[in-house]
């Protein structure tokens, strides 16, 4: 699924509208260069899940846990991390479901794990204009794409 995205809200609409949809232990991974939308796509997968307090991306913190949604958010972002660092993270803790209640997690920067969950979506998003952008939603394994509309 391939689509455009004229503006910021419009990204966290769509972000809405994948929360609403997603199920228990979806995990989704998400790629684009530096303000492509990451972080909004995720502020509004947060609020489709109805999660009231402010989601800002875990570039320092590594992971932030969001709790008070109708399903847990698990916000990862690998930016500043080397592989080493990223393994020792051990994200598959989040998608495992074995550590913490399975929940919807979240990977900014998803590209650079060193190895991937069985099942996922992929999030490429790409600026296309200074406020637009394009964004390419991928079923990987046996994660089915969610019924969105923005």
């Amino acid at each position: 699924m391939i689509l455009t995205i004229p503006d910021t809200s419009a990204m966290h609409q769509l972000g809405i509208a994948l929360g609403q949809n997603l199920c228990v232990g979806s995990v989704v991974l998400l790629e684009g260069d530096l303000g492509s939308g990451k972080t909004t796509l995720v502020q509004g997968i947060g609020a489709g899940l109805g999660i009231g307090s402010f989601i800002d991306s875990p570039t320092f913190t590594l992971v932030n846990e969001y709790w008070s949604g109708r399903i847990p958010l698990y916000h990862l972002d690998l930016y500043r991390l080397q592989l080493p660092e990223i393994a020792a993270l051990h994200p598959e803790m989040y998608w495992e479901g074995l550590e913490f209640p399975l929940g919807i997690v979240a990977i900014e920067w998803g590209d650079r794990l060193p190895y991937y969950p069985p099942s996922y979506l992929r999030i490429c998003l790409t600026h296309t204009t200074a406020d637009s952008r394009q964004v390419a939603i991928a079923a990987v394994g046996e994660c089915e794409l969610p019924a969105v509309e923005i």
